[in-house]
């Protein structure tokens, strides 16, 4: 009998603890899931899809496939958060024929959307960078190249698209090319980096969105820049080659070439620009007439330091050396 009475005992204390905690649970607050979020999100857009659907030139639905899409997360922007209220695109002007614009449209003069011109570039960019202005890649936005010169977040990003060319690898060149049509010629060139494989890309040196160091290069400056992928020219070496200290574009050109290793100039020619004047005075430097042969032609007598790989058939070194030998001869 005691037995039975201590599991009575027990049940019941159980028992009204799970009481407690159920009518714990129903004076609780329901949670919105995300389901509900997605669900108010998708109502607010559908303002606008209703219009803009699968039957439009662009792939406006698109949209839902990108991280700007993603309506499961309270913090994904939606259409008006972009283009605005657009009170009058959507009921109509009654001092304008026709359907008014939107309050803002994405787009350069060369893609507009529609019969609608684009809105103002700034007008635009301020509307990106409501959310994309915390990241550290746009902190030098304002006063960069792009920015100074007008260009539109527009211009190179298609958001609305479920593959932006100009965030992939295999696209991003292209994109960039659109404009910069000066480094894409010399990419075809006989010397240059390996962009056409896509295993070097404009993003590799170079941020679109501002730098704090020269042609938006994403290091402070040219050689820190370079050294990224050519550490082993970094030194410090104990024999230091001066021009190679300042700037790695003193001897080369980095997008391409016709002279190896996307040299600006041949040597000995290069090295002149620096080091004018003959290397051995004893020798007359160039060629010159030595002799009559066959009583027809002159004899050819270049100096040697002018013929094959001149300077760098003794300065094999001349990124610096830490040979004894100095001058760059180590081999």
């Amino acid at each position: 009998m005691k037995l039975i009475l201590k599991v009575l005992i027990l049940c019941a204390f159980f028992g009204g603890l799970g009481g407690a905690s159920s009518a714990l649970a129903s004076d609780a607050p329901p949670q919105q899931g995300k389901s509900a979020t997605a669900t108010v999100a998708l109502n607010k857009d559908a303002v606008c899809t209703k219009c803009h659907d699968e039957s439009e030139t662009k792939p406006i639905l698109a949209i839902y496939q990108t991280k700007h899409g993603v309506k499961a997360d309270s913090r994904t922007p939606s259409c008006q958060s972009c283009h605005g209220d657009s009170d009058k695109h959507l009921h109509g002007d009654p001092k304008q024929k026709g359907r008014a614009s939107p309050d803002i449209l994405f787009g350069t003069k060369r893609a507009t959307s529609g019969s609608y011109a684009p809105t103002e570039v700034k007008v635009q960019n301020a509307a990106c960078l409501t959310c994309h202005d915390e990241d550290l890649n746009r902190t030098h936005w304002d006063g960069g190249q792009h920015q100074v010169n007008d260009v539109a977040c527009a211009s190179c990003h298609e958001i609305h698209n479920a593959h932006d060319k100009v965030r992939e690898r295999k696209t991003q060149t292209q994109v960039c090319f659109a404009c910069h049509k000066e480094q894409r010629a010399d990419t075809h060139k006989i010397s240059t980096h390996p962009i056409d494989a896509n295993k070097v890309i404009c993003s590799d040196c170079h941020n679109p969105h501002g730098s704090a160091g020269p042609k938006l290069l994403k290091k402070n400056t040219v050689n820190e820049t370079c050294f990224t992928c050519h550490a082993e020219k970094r030194g410090p070496f104990l024999f230091e080659h001066q021009p190679v200290n300042e700037d790695c574009t003193n001897c080369h050109t980095p997008h391409g070439s016709n002279i190896t290793p996307l040299l600006k100039d041949r040597p000995p020619f290069l090295c002149d620009e620096c080091h004018d004047g003959p290397h051995n005075s004893r020798q007359p430097y160039g060629t010159g007439a030595a002799g009559i042969q066959g009583g027809l032609l002159p004899v050819a007598a270049p100096n040697n330091n002018a013929v094959g790989r001149s300077c760098m058939n003794c300065h094999v070194m001349v990124h610096g050396t830490n040979s004894p030998a100095g001058a760059f001869l180590h081999r």
